[in-house]
Protein backbone atom coordinates (compact mmCIF):
# COMPACT_ATOMS: atom_id res chain seq x y z
CA UNK A 1 0.00 0.00 0.00
CA UNK A 2 1.68 3.43 -0.88
CA UNK A 3 0.37 7.14 0.17
CA UNK A 4 0.92 9.58 -1.88
CA UNK A 5 3.04 11.98 -0.01
CA UNK A 6 5.88 14.15 -0.90
CA UNK A 7 9.64 12.69 -0.18
CA UNK A 8 11.25 13.51 3.38
CA UNK A 9 15.05 14.69 3.13
CA UNK A 10 17.07 13.54 6.18
CA UNK A 11 17.01 16.91 7.55
CA UNK A 12 13.12 17.09 7.30
CA UNK A 13 12.47 15.49 10.64
CA UNK A 14 10.73 18.17 12.28
CA UNK A 15 6.66 18.24 12.55
CA UNK A 16 5.03 20.25 10.10
CA UNK A 17 2.37 21.35 12.60
CA UNK A 18 0.61 24.34 11.06
CA UNK A 19 0.00 27.56 13.84
CA UNK A 20 -3.29 28.16 14.90
CA UNK A 21 -4.78 31.39 13.19
CA UNK A 22 -7.70 33.12 14.24
CA UNK A 23 -9.81 33.55 11.55
CA UNK A 24 -11.37 37.28 12.46
CA UNK A 25 -11.51 38.58 8.94
CA UNK A 26 -14.09 36.02 8.14
CA UNK A 27 -15.36 36.02 11.39
CA UNK A 28 -16.16 40.33 10.71
CA UNK A 29 -17.15 40.40 7.36
CA UNK A 30 -19.99 37.50 8.59
CA UNK A 31 -21.38 39.58 11.53
CA UNK A 32 -20.60 43.16 9.91
CA UNK A 33 -22.02 42.79 6.26
CA UNK A 34 -24.36 39.44 6.59
CA UNK A 35 -26.40 39.36 9.52
CA UNK A 36 -26.55 42.54 10.91
CA UNK A 37 -24.86 42.39 14.49
CA UNK A 38 -24.83 46.09 15.07
CA UNK A 39 -28.73 45.60 15.66
CA UNK A 40 -27.72 44.10 18.66
CA UNK A 41 -27.33 46.42 21.96
CA UNK A 42 -23.93 46.96 23.20
CA UNK A 43 -22.14 45.47 19.94
CA UNK A 44 -19.50 48.14 18.63
CA UNK A 45 -17.70 46.67 15.68
CA UNK A 46 -14.53 48.50 16.77
CA UNK A 47 -14.48 47.72 20.23
CA UNK A 48 -15.66 43.97 19.59
CA UNK A 49 -12.98 43.99 16.81
CA UNK A 50 -10.32 45.25 19.04
CA UNK A 51 -11.20 43.07 22.21
CA UNK A 52 -11.09 39.49 19.50
CA UNK A 53 -7.48 41.06 18.97
CA UNK A 54 -6.17 40.97 21.95
CA UNK A 55 -8.07 37.44 22.69
CA UNK A 56 -6.54 35.88 19.62
CA UNK A 57 -2.87 36.85 19.84
CA UNK A 58 -3.27 35.13 23.84
CA UNK A 59 -4.95 32.14 21.69
CA UNK A 60 -2.39 31.81 19.56
CA UNK A 61 0.58 32.32 21.46
CA UNK A 62 -0.29 30.44 24.93
CA UNK A 63 -3.30 28.32 23.95
CA UNK A 64 -2.82 26.76 20.90
CA UNK A 65 0.57 25.70 21.92
CA UNK A 66 -1.59 23.59 24.86
CA UNK A 67 -3.54 21.93 22.47
CA UNK A 68 -1.51 18.46 21.44
CA UNK A 69 0.21 18.81 24.55
CA UNK A 70 -3.47 17.91 26.14
CA UNK A 71 -3.82 15.57 23.17
CA UNK A 72 -0.60 13.41 24.51
CA UNK A 73 -1.13 14.01 28.00
CA UNK A 74 -4.33 13.74 28.29
CA UNK A 75 -6.20 13.68 32.13
CA UNK A 76 -5.68 11.49 34.68
CA UNK A 77 -7.42 10.49 37.95
CA UNK A 78 -5.21 10.09 40.99
CA UNK A 79 -6.26 9.44 44.37
CA UNK A 80 -9.80 10.87 43.37
CA UNK A 81 -8.86 13.84 41.88
CA UNK A 82 -8.57 14.94 38.16
CA UNK A 83 -4.94 16.32 37.29
CA UNK A 84 -4.64 18.13 33.30
CA UNK A 85 -1.19 18.48 31.94
CA UNK A 86 1.44 20.56 33.82
CA UNK A 87 1.45 23.47 30.79
CA UNK A 88 -2.10 24.10 31.58
CA UNK A 89 -1.48 25.26 34.99
CA UNK A 90 0.42 28.73 33.74
CA UNK A 91 -1.78 29.10 31.01
CA UNK A 92 -5.04 29.15 33.04
CA UNK A 93 -3.43 31.75 35.42
CA UNK A 94 -2.88 33.81 32.52
CA UNK A 95 -6.75 33.28 31.41
CA UNK A 96 -7.79 34.05 34.62
CA UNK A 97 -5.29 36.71 34.98
CA UNK A 98 -6.66 38.66 32.02
CA UNK A 99 -10.19 38.72 32.73
CA UNK A 100 -11.41 36.34 30.24
CA UNK A 101 -13.07 33.77 32.50
CA UNK A 102 -15.72 36.69 33.27
CA UNK A 103 -15.76 38.53 29.91
CA UNK A 104 -20.02 37.97 29.39
CA UNK A 105 -20.92 37.86 32.86
CA UNK A 106 -22.13 41.38 34.62
CA UNK A 107 -20.03 44.00 35.73
CA UNK A 108 -22.42 43.74 39.20
CA UNK A 109 -20.28 40.81 39.86
CA UNK A 110 -17.35 41.17 38.68
CA UNK A 111 -17.54 40.50 34.86
CA UNK A 112 -17.05 43.09 32.24
CA UNK A 113 -20.64 42.73 30.64
CA UNK A 114 -19.22 41.94 26.98
CA UNK A 115 -22.36 41.51 24.38
CA UNK A 116 -22.73 38.09 23.57
CA UNK A 117 -21.74 38.27 19.97
CA UNK A 118 -18.10 39.63 21.10
CA UNK A 119 -18.61 36.40 23.54
CA UNK A 120 -19.37 34.36 20.97
CA UNK A 121 -15.93 35.45 18.30
CA UNK A 122 -13.92 34.87 21.69
CA UNK A 123 -15.42 31.49 22.25
CA UNK A 124 -14.62 30.49 18.25
CA UNK A 125 -10.98 31.72 18.98
CA UNK A 126 -10.75 29.58 21.32
CA UNK A 127 -12.78 26.58 20.12
CA UNK A 128 -9.96 26.59 17.69
CA UNK A 129 -6.98 27.33 19.84
CA UNK A 130 -8.08 24.41 22.16
CA UNK A 131 -11.17 22.53 22.07
CA UNK A 132 -10.90 20.21 25.66
CA UNK A 133 -9.58 23.91 27.31
CA UNK A 134 -12.37 25.84 25.67
CA UNK A 135 -15.05 23.06 26.98
CA UNK A 136 -13.93 23.57 30.62
CA UNK A 137 -14.13 27.72 30.98
CA UNK A 138 -17.07 28.16 28.63
CA UNK A 139 -20.18 27.30 30.61
CA UNK A 140 -19.86 30.10 33.30
CA UNK A 141 -22.36 32.43 30.71
CA UNK A 142 -24.70 29.17 30.09
CA UNK A 143 -24.75 29.34 34.02
CA UNK A 144 -24.87 32.92 33.90
CA UNK A 145 -28.35 32.92 31.92
CA UNK A 146 -29.93 30.44 34.39
CA UNK A 147 -29.24 32.23 37.52
CA UNK A 148 -30.62 35.32 36.09
CA UNK A 149 -33.62 34.16 34.96
CA UNK A 150 -34.48 30.89 37.94
CA UNK A 151 -31.84 31.88 40.76
CA UNK A 152 -32.34 34.74 43.45
CA UNK A 153 -30.41 37.64 43.93
CA UNK A 154 -28.69 36.02 46.89
CA UNK A 155 -27.59 33.24 44.61
CA UNK A 156 -26.04 35.31 42.03
CA UNK A 157 -23.59 37.35 44.53
CA UNK A 158 -22.80 34.10 45.79
CA UNK A 159 -22.27 32.08 43.00
CA UNK A 160 -21.32 34.60 40.02
CA UNK A 161 -18.25 36.15 41.11
CA UNK A 162 -16.88 32.64 41.71
CA UNK A 163 -17.36 32.26 37.95
CA UNK A 164 -16.37 35.62 37.19
CA UNK A 165 -13.10 35.16 38.82
CA UNK A 166 -11.80 32.06 37.64
CA UNK A 167 -11.97 30.25 40.99
CA UNK A 168 -15.05 27.96 40.06
CA UNK A 169 -15.34 26.18 36.68
CA UNK A 170 -18.83 25.13 35.84
CA UNK A 171 -20.34 21.47 34.62
CA UNK A 172 -24.02 20.70 33.46
CA UNK A 173 -24.69 17.32 35.01
CA UNK A 174 -28.19 15.64 33.26
CA UNK A 175 -27.21 12.54 31.82
CA UNK A 176 -27.11 8.94 33.56
CA UNK A 177 -27.28 5.50 32.97
CA UNK A 178 -30.26 4.67 30.98
CA UNK A 179 -31.17 8.51 31.62
CA UNK A 180 -29.49 10.21 28.42
CA UNK A 181 -32.27 11.91 25.71
CA UNK A 182 -35.01 10.75 28.22
CA UNK A 183 -34.64 12.73 30.86
CA UNK A 184 -37.72 11.59 32.66
CA UNK A 185 -35.76 8.40 33.60
CA UNK A 186 -33.55 10.35 35.53
CA UNK A 187 -32.96 8.79 39.30
CA UNK A 188 -30.96 11.23 41.27
CA UNK A 189 -32.76 12.46 43.74
CA UNK A 190 -32.65 15.77 45.95
CA UNK A 191 -34.09 15.99 49.17
CA UNK A 192 -35.05 19.06 51.13
CA UNK A 193 -33.51 19.65 54.55
CA UNK A 194 -33.23 22.60 57.02
CA UNK A 195 -31.41 25.41 54.99
CA UNK A 196 -30.76 23.38 51.71
CA UNK A 197 -31.04 20.23 50.06
CA UNK A 198 -29.18 16.67 49.64
CA UNK A 199 -28.37 15.10 46.36
CA UNK A 200 -27.80 11.65 46.32
CA UNK A 201 -27.60 9.35 42.79
CA UNK A 202 -24.98 9.21 39.62
CA UNK A 203 -24.18 11.02 36.78
CA UNK A 204 -22.16 10.41 33.76
CA UNK A 205 -20.58 12.24 30.84
CA UNK A 206 -19.87 15.25 32.48
CA UNK A 207 -17.56 17.19 30.93
CA UNK A 208 -15.26 19.01 33.40
CA UNK A 209 -16.58 16.98 36.12
CA UNK A 210 -13.32 17.94 38.66
CA UNK A 211 -9.76 19.24 37.36
CA UNK A 212 -7.25 20.93 39.56
CA UNK A 213 -7.26 24.14 37.54
CA UNK A 214 -9.57 26.13 39.42
CA UNK A 215 -10.36 25.85 43.25
CA UNK A 216 -13.76 24.36 42.64
CA UNK A 217 -16.70 23.55 40.37
CA UNK A 218 -20.27 24.59 40.27
CA UNK A 219 -22.21 21.75 39.45
CA UNK A 220 -25.60 22.46 38.14
CA UNK A 221 -27.49 19.51 38.72
CA UNK A 222 -30.95 18.28 37.35
CA UNK A 223 -32.31 15.87 40.45
CA UNK A 224 -35.85 14.57 41.08
CA UNK A 225 -38.07 16.24 43.34
CA UNK A 226 -41.17 14.37 42.63
CA UNK A 227 -42.16 10.60 42.03
CA UNK A 228 -40.66 8.42 39.39
CA UNK A 229 -44.19 8.99 37.26
CA UNK A 230 -44.18 12.76 37.10
CA UNK A 231 -41.89 12.45 34.42
CA UNK A 232 -39.85 15.45 33.62
CA UNK A 233 -42.90 17.40 35.85
CA UNK A 234 -40.68 15.94 38.80
CA UNK A 235 -37.23 17.46 38.18
CA UNK A 236 -35.86 20.60 39.79
CA UNK A 237 -32.03 22.02 39.10
CA UNK A 238 -29.66 22.85 42.02
CA UNK A 239 -26.60 24.42 42.55
CA UNK A 240 -23.78 21.82 44.14
CA UNK A 241 -20.22 23.20 44.18
CA UNK A 242 -17.58 20.84 44.84
CA UNK A 243 -16.13 22.75 47.74
CA UNK A 244 -17.96 24.59 51.09
CA UNK A 245 -17.28 28.31 51.79
CA UNK A 246 -15.41 27.08 54.35
CA UNK A 247 -12.75 24.40 52.01
CA UNK A 248 -13.69 21.68 53.02
CA UNK A 249 -15.30 19.15 50.13
CA UNK A 250 -18.37 18.14 49.43
CA UNK A 251 -19.92 15.08 49.06
CA UNK A 252 -19.17 14.97 45.25
CA UNK A 253 -16.27 12.20 43.97
CA UNK A 254 -15.18 11.62 40.69
CA UNK A 255 -15.62 7.68 39.51
CA UNK A 256 -14.37 6.96 36.52
CA UNK A 257 -12.52 9.47 33.72
CA UNK A 258 -13.98 7.88 30.33
CA UNK A 259 -11.06 6.85 27.60
CA UNK A 260 -12.00 8.77 24.82
CA UNK A 261 -11.27 8.82 20.63
CA UNK A 262 -10.65 12.75 21.19
CA UNK A 263 -10.85 15.48 23.69
CA UNK A 264 -8.46 13.47 25.96
CA UNK A 265 -7.26 16.64 27.76
CA UNK A 266 -11.03 17.18 28.92
CA UNK A 267 -12.14 14.80 31.67
CA UNK A 268 -15.49 13.50 31.23
CA UNK A 269 -15.93 12.23 34.17
CA UNK A 270 -18.57 9.54 36.18
CA UNK A 271 -19.66 11.49 39.32
CA UNK A 272 -21.38 10.13 42.45
CA UNK A 273 -23.69 12.32 44.77
CA UNK A 274 -23.80 10.82 48.31
CA UNK A 275 -25.80 13.27 50.21
CA UNK A 276 -24.49 16.16 48.54
CA UNK A 277 -25.33 20.03 49.80
CA UNK A 278 -27.47 22.06 47.29
CA UNK A 279 -29.71 24.66 46.98
CA UNK A 280 -32.33 25.09 44.51
CA UNK A 281 -32.83 26.88 42.01
CA UNK A 282 -36.08 29.15 40.90
CA UNK A 283 -38.80 26.72 41.82
CA UNK A 284 -39.26 22.62 41.92
CA UNK A 285 -40.48 20.81 39.17
CA UNK A 286 -39.04 23.93 37.21
CA UNK A 287 -35.81 22.14 36.49
CA UNK A 288 -36.14 21.11 32.53
CA UNK A 289 -37.06 24.81 31.96
CA UNK A 290 -34.06 25.62 33.83
CA UNK A 291 -31.80 23.51 32.25
CA UNK A 292 -32.98 24.90 28.56
CA UNK A 293 -31.56 28.04 29.25
CA UNK A 294 -28.12 26.08 29.78
CA UNK A 295 -28.81 23.96 26.92
CA UNK A 296 -29.84 26.29 24.41
CA UNK A 297 -26.34 28.66 25.21
CA UNK A 298 -24.36 24.84 25.14
CA UNK A 299 -25.97 24.07 21.74
CA UNK A 300 -25.09 27.43 19.92
CA UNK A 301 -21.24 26.60 21.52
CA UNK A 302 -21.67 23.52 19.75
CA UNK A 303 -22.32 24.71 16.71
CA UNK A 304 -19.26 27.02 16.72
CA UNK A 305 -16.96 23.58 17.88
CA UNK A 306 -18.31 22.75 14.44
CA UNK A 307 -17.39 26.32 12.65
CA UNK A 308 -14.09 26.48 14.49
CA UNK A 309 -12.75 22.89 13.35
CA UNK A 310 -13.96 23.60 9.85
CA UNK A 311 -12.76 26.61 9.66
CA UNK A 312 -9.22 25.19 10.92
CA UNK A 313 -9.06 22.45 8.46
CA UNK A 314 -9.77 25.08 5.62
CA UNK A 315 -6.58 26.90 6.50
CA UNK A 316 -3.98 23.57 6.81
CA UNK A 317 -5.45 22.40 4.21
CA UNK A 318 -4.81 25.50 1.89
CA UNK A 319 -1.50 26.70 3.19
CA UNK A 320 -0.54 22.52 2.46
CA UNK A 321 -1.90 22.88 -1.35
CA UNK A 322 0.14 26.25 -1.63
CA UNK A 323 2.81 24.38 -0.94
CA UNK A 324 3.03 21.16 -2.36
CA UNK A 325 4.07 20.82 -5.44
CA UNK A 326 2.94 18.26 -7.95
CA UNK A 327 2.62 18.42 -11.52
CA UNK A 328 3.25 20.99 -14.10
CA UNK A 329 1.78 23.30 -16.70
CA UNK A 330 3.00 25.13 -19.48
CA UNK A 331 5.14 27.36 -17.30
CA UNK A 332 6.71 24.46 -15.19
CA UNK A 333 6.09 22.64 -11.64
CA UNK A 334 2.58 23.84 -10.18
CA UNK A 335 1.15 23.60 -6.55
CA UNK A 336 -1.74 21.09 -5.96
CA UNK A 337 -3.70 24.23 -5.10
CA UNK A 338 -3.79 24.81 -9.09
CA UNK A 339 -5.52 21.73 -9.77
CA UNK A 340 -9.10 21.75 -10.56
CA UNK A 341 -10.24 19.26 -7.79
CA UNK A 342 -8.55 20.38 -5.09
CA UNK A 343 -9.55 23.56 -5.47
CA UNK A 344 -13.33 22.21 -5.58
CA UNK A 345 -12.21 19.94 -2.37
CA UNK A 346 -10.63 23.42 -0.74
CA UNK A 347 -13.83 25.71 -1.83
CA UNK A 348 -16.22 22.75 -0.31
CA UNK A 349 -14.26 23.24 3.03
CA UNK A 350 -14.70 26.81 2.78
CA UNK A 351 -18.37 26.42 1.71
CA UNK A 352 -18.88 24.54 5.30
CA UNK A 353 -17.00 26.95 7.42
CA UNK A 354 -17.89 29.86 6.26
CA UNK A 355 -21.64 28.53 5.64
CA UNK A 356 -22.17 27.22 9.13
CA UNK A 357 -20.72 29.98 10.63
CA UNK A 358 -23.11 32.50 8.82
CA UNK A 359 -25.98 30.22 10.22
CA UNK A 360 -24.79 30.81 13.98
CA UNK A 361 -23.98 33.93 13.53
CA UNK A 362 -27.48 34.65 12.40
CA UNK A 363 -28.47 32.41 15.08
CA UNK A 364 -26.42 34.73 17.51
CA UNK A 365 -27.86 37.71 16.71
CA UNK A 366 -31.18 37.33 16.25
CA UNK A 367 -31.03 35.70 19.97
CA UNK A 368 -29.29 38.60 21.12
CA UNK A 369 -31.92 40.98 19.64
CA UNK A 370 -34.54 39.12 21.04
CA UNK A 371 -36.44 40.06 17.57
CA UNK A 372 -38.06 36.86 16.15
CA UNK A 373 -37.80 33.97 18.71
CA UNK A 374 -39.41 31.19 16.25
CA UNK A 375 -36.76 31.91 14.05
CA UNK A 376 -34.56 31.37 16.68
CA UNK A 377 -36.17 28.35 17.90
CA UNK A 378 -35.70 26.25 14.49
CA UNK A 379 -32.27 27.75 13.67
CA UNK A 380 -31.07 26.93 17.19
CA UNK A 381 -31.86 22.78 15.89
CA UNK A 382 -30.62 23.81 12.29
CA UNK A 383 -27.06 24.82 13.46
CA UNK A 384 -26.39 22.41 15.76
CA UNK A 385 -27.15 19.72 12.88
CA UNK A 386 -25.66 21.64 10.02
CA UNK A 387 -22.60 22.83 11.93
CA UNK A 388 -21.45 19.62 13.32
CA UNK A 389 -22.60 16.92 10.48
CA UNK A 390 -20.87 19.06 8.15
CA UNK A 391 -17.75 19.96 9.67
CA UNK A 392 -17.05 16.41 9.89
CA UNK A 393 -17.21 16.02 6.30
CA UNK A 394 -15.25 19.06 6.01
CA UNK A 395 -12.69 18.14 8.29
CA UNK A 396 -12.12 14.37 6.27
CA UNK A 397 -11.91 16.42 3.38
CA UNK A 398 -9.09 18.35 4.50
CA UNK A 399 -7.20 15.11 5.27
CA UNK A 400 -7.56 14.34 1.29
CA UNK A 401 -6.00 17.40 0.24
CA UNK A 402 -3.01 16.29 2.67
CA UNK A 403 -2.79 13.18 1.32
CA UNK A 404 -1.06 10.23 3.19
CA UNK A 405 0.00 13.39 5.83
CA UNK A 406 -3.77 14.14 6.21
CA UNK A 407 -3.47 10.67 7.85
CA UNK A 408 -0.07 11.32 9.80
CA UNK A 409 0.03 13.33 13.04
CA UNK A 410 2.59 15.35 11.84
CA UNK A 411 -0.42 18.39 10.43
CA UNK A 412 -2.70 17.13 13.00
CA UNK A 413 -5.94 17.15 11.06
CA UNK A 414 -6.41 13.74 12.54
CA UNK A 415 -6.69 15.47 16.33
CA UNK A 416 -8.93 18.11 14.71
CA UNK A 417 -11.14 15.05 13.34
CA UNK A 418 -11.27 13.10 16.48
CA UNK A 419 -12.26 16.10 18.86
CA UNK A 420 -14.81 17.34 16.14
CA UNK A 421 -16.15 13.57 16.19
CA UNK A 422 -18.79 14.01 19.43
CA UNK A 423 -20.03 17.19 18.45
CA UNK A 424 -22.60 15.59 16.11
CA UNK A 425 -23.68 13.46 19.14
CA UNK A 426 -23.40 15.95 22.45
CA UNK A 427 -25.86 18.22 23.55
CA UNK A 428 -28.34 16.20 21.88
CA UNK A 429 -27.54 14.03 19.13
CA UNK A 430 -28.07 14.84 14.96
CA UNK A 431 -31.21 12.67 14.95
CA UNK A 432 -32.79 14.05 17.89
CA UNK A 433 -32.47 17.76 16.42
CA UNK A 434 -33.83 17.01 12.91
CA UNK A 435 -36.80 15.12 14.46
CA UNK A 436 -37.25 18.21 16.53
CA UNK A 437 -37.82 19.92 12.80
CA UNK A 438 -39.80 17.81 11.18
CA UNK A 439 -42.21 16.91 14.54
CA UNK A 440 -42.26 19.05 17.29
CA UNK A 441 -41.80 22.35 15.29
CA UNK A 442 -44.01 21.65 12.49
CA UNK A 443 -46.96 21.72 14.62
CA UNK A 444 -46.59 23.86 17.30
CA UNK A 445 -48.01 26.89 17.09
CA UNK A 446 -49.56 26.35 13.60
CA UNK A 447 -45.77 26.15 12.50
CA UNK A 448 -44.95 29.04 13.62
CA UNK A 449 -40.97 28.29 13.42
CA UNK A 450 -41.45 27.25 9.51
CA UNK A 451 -43.26 30.83 9.19
CA UNK A 452 -40.32 32.39 10.41
CA UNK A 453 -38.14 30.59 8.13
CA UNK A 454 -39.99 31.52 5.18
CA UNK A 455 -40.56 35.30 5.62
CA UNK A 456 -36.26 35.09 6.50
CA UNK A 457 -35.43 32.99 3.80
CA UNK A 458 -38.05 35.51 1.13
CA UNK A 459 -36.00 38.62 2.50
CA UNK A 460 -32.97 37.72 0.63
CA UNK A 461 -32.00 38.72 -2.80
CA UNK A 462 -31.23 35.34 -4.02
CA UNK A 463 -33.04 35.26 -7.50
CA UNK A 464 -35.18 32.55 -8.83
CA UNK A 465 -32.99 29.68 -7.72
CA UNK A 466 -33.16 30.57 -4.47
CA UNK A 467 -36.69 30.91 -4.99
CA UNK A 468 -37.14 27.61 -6.59
CA UNK A 469 -35.19 25.49 -3.84
CA UNK A 470 -37.38 27.23 -1.14
CA UNK A 471 -40.76 26.15 -3.38
CA UNK A 472 -38.76 22.71 -2.87
CA UNK A 473 -38.62 22.74 0.58
CA UNK A 474 -42.48 23.88 0.88
CA UNK A 475 -43.62 20.90 -1.19
CA UNK A 476 -41.50 18.55 1.49
CA UNK A 477 -42.77 20.39 4.82
CA UNK A 478 -46.99 20.29 3.25
CA UNK A 479 -45.97 16.26 2.97
CA UNK A 480 -45.00 16.01 6.55
CA UNK A 481 -48.16 18.21 7.22
CA UNK A 482 -49.93 14.99 5.60
CA UNK A 483 -49.04 13.30 8.72
CA UNK A 484 -46.84 10.48 7.68
CA UNK A 485 -44.18 9.29 10.12
CA UNK A 486 -41.26 11.94 10.48
CA UNK A 487 -38.99 9.55 12.16
CA UNK A 488 -37.64 8.30 8.49
CA UNK A 489 -37.65 11.34 6.66
CA UNK A 490 -36.27 13.71 9.34
CA UNK A 491 -32.55 13.63 8.59
CA UNK A 492 -33.16 14.87 4.76
CA UNK A 493 -35.56 17.35 5.68
CA UNK A 494 -33.44 19.26 8.10
CA UNK A 495 -30.35 18.33 5.55
CA UNK A 496 -32.88 20.05 3.06
CA UNK A 497 -33.89 23.13 5.55
CA UNK A 498 -30.20 23.84 5.85
CA UNK A 499 -29.59 23.83 1.93
CA UNK A 500 -32.06 26.50 1.44
CA UNK A 501 -30.85 28.61 4.75
CA UNK A 502 -27.10 27.87 3.09
CA UNK A 503 -28.09 29.42 -0.23
CA UNK A 504 -29.73 32.01 1.07
CA UNK A 505 -26.51 33.22 3.39
CA UNK A 506 -24.12 32.77 0.47
CA UNK A 507 -26.28 34.83 -1.82
CA UNK A 508 -26.02 37.65 0.77
CA UNK A 509 -22.59 37.32 1.30
CA UNK A 510 -21.76 37.07 -2.63
CA UNK A 511 -23.64 40.38 -2.78
CA UNK A 512 -21.62 42.07 0.09
CA UNK A 513 -18.16 40.29 -1.21
CA UNK A 514 -16.44 43.23 -2.14
CA UNK A 515 -15.99 44.09 2.12
CA UNK A 516 -14.06 40.85 2.07
CA UNK A 517 -10.21 40.64 1.98
CA UNK A 518 -10.61 38.05 -0.52
CA UNK A 519 -13.77 39.45 -2.56
CA UNK A 520 -12.81 36.27 -5.31
CA UNK A 521 -12.54 33.83 -2.78
CA UNK A 522 -16.57 34.38 -1.44
CA UNK A 523 -17.74 34.87 -5.28
CA UNK A 524 -15.99 31.86 -6.23
CA UNK A 525 -17.22 29.92 -3.21
CA UNK A 526 -20.83 31.21 -3.31
CA UNK A 527 -20.62 30.29 -7.29
CA UNK A 528 -20.02 26.27 -5.87
CA UNK A 529 -23.61 26.87 -3.77
CA UNK A 530 -25.12 28.17 -6.56
CA UNK A 531 -24.02 24.82 -8.48
CA UNK A 532 -25.03 22.71 -5.99
CA UNK A 533 -28.67 24.13 -5.28
CA UNK A 534 -30.25 21.56 -7.16
CA UNK A 535 -29.48 19.14 -4.29
CA UNK A 536 -32.37 19.84 -2.85
CA UNK A 537 -34.86 17.79 -5.44
CA UNK A 538 -32.74 14.45 -4.72
CA UNK A 539 -33.75 15.92 -0.74
CA UNK A 540 -37.42 15.80 -1.71
CA UNK A 541 -37.41 13.14 -3.47
CA UNK A 542 -36.00 11.23 -0.94
CA UNK A 543 -38.45 12.38 1.32
CA UNK A 544 -41.78 11.90 -0.99
CA UNK A 545 -40.63 7.76 -1.44
CA UNK A 546 -40.48 7.07 2.42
Amino acid sequence: MMMATRPRSPQDKAPRMTPFKAPLDDIYFILNHVVGADRVEGFDQSFSREISEHFAAFAEGEIAPTDEIGDQVGATLIKGRVKLPEAFQPMFRAYVEQGWTGLMLPEDYGGQGVDGVTGGVVHEVLMGANHAFQMLVSLAVGHNRVFQHFGTEAQRRKFLPLLAEGRFLGTMALTEPGAGSDLGRIRTRAVAEAGGYRITGEKIFISGGDQNLSEGVLHLVLARTGEMETGVKGLSLFACPSVHADGSRNAVRVTRIEEKMGLHAQPTCQLAFDGADAELVGAEGQGLKAMFELMNHARVDVALQGVAHAARAHDVATRYAAERVQGRDREGPVSIDQHGDVRRMLDEIDKVAMGARAMTHLTLVTLETGEDAWLVELLTHLIKWYATEEAQRAVETGMQVLGGYGYLREYRLEQTYRDLRIASIYEGASGIHAMGVASRLLRLENGAAMEAFVRFVKSVEGGPRLATSLATWEQARAHLETGVDPGPVATPFIRLTARVLEQALWARMAAVADNHPDPARIRRVAALVTRQAARVEADLAEILAA
